[in-house]
């Protein structure tokens, strides 16, 4: 049976170019940090800091390329402790979740929407999805094996295209639940 890699992804904002250059100036471009295992994304230098009525989450990583949205993914832990609502979603769909403020630099901004707790998911091309006889937005469950901690995830959505390397993304709540460390492999499951 063919694995799949199994990544943490941590809180981490997605942002427009307009919301961009009111957080870090008019101009501003995403300075690459270093790039993450789906082609052309990355984590840029830049951080900015989420607000919430109760807590701030300091210095939080924004992700590249810009966005046509402005998006804030947050484990369900991390919104609880700034007092946030994040609805459990696929990414970009933000219709009617969580508010919370951005500060950056140079500004400020108010989302009046764009909090979620991402979906766990797994990214496929094509020809993994046929590998695996799945396709595009089937829920599938993952096995992962670990020291003590072993689990399945259900409700983990498959999303199939040419553009993605195949990893399933599980965010730092669900990390830690199946202690999953760097290099962990997951074994799909319809």
């Amino acid at each position: 049976m063919k694995k799949i890699l199994v990544e943490t992804s941590a809180r981490h904002v997605h942002v427009t170019k307009e919301d961009l250059e009111t957080l870090f100036g008019v101009g501003h471009e995403l300075t690459v940090k270093s790039m993450l295992s789906q082609p052309g994304q990355f984590a840029s230098e830049e951080q900015v800091d989420i607000v919430g009525p109760k807590n701030t989450l300091k210095r939080v990583r924004i992700l590249g390329p810009v966005r046509s949205a402005t998006q804030v993914e947050l484990s369900l832990t991390d919104a609880r402790s700034i007092g946030v609502t994040a609805p459990i979603r696929e990414s970009g769909d933000v219709a009617g979740s969580g508010v919370c403020k951005l500060v950056g630099p140079c500004g400020e901004v108010e989302l009046k929407e764009g909090v979620i707790a991402a979906k766990r998911h797994i990214h496929m091309t094509p020809a993994d999805a046929e590998e695996f006889g799945v396709r595009d937005k089937d829920e599938v469950c993952v096995k992962i094996e670990s020291a003590g901690r072993s689990l399945i995830f259900g409700d983990v959505v498959v999303r199939v295209s040419e553009k993605f390397s195949l990893a399933m993304h599980i965010d730092t709540d669900e990390s830690n639940a199946a202690c999953a460390v760097n290099g962990t492999m997951g074994e799909l499951i319809k």
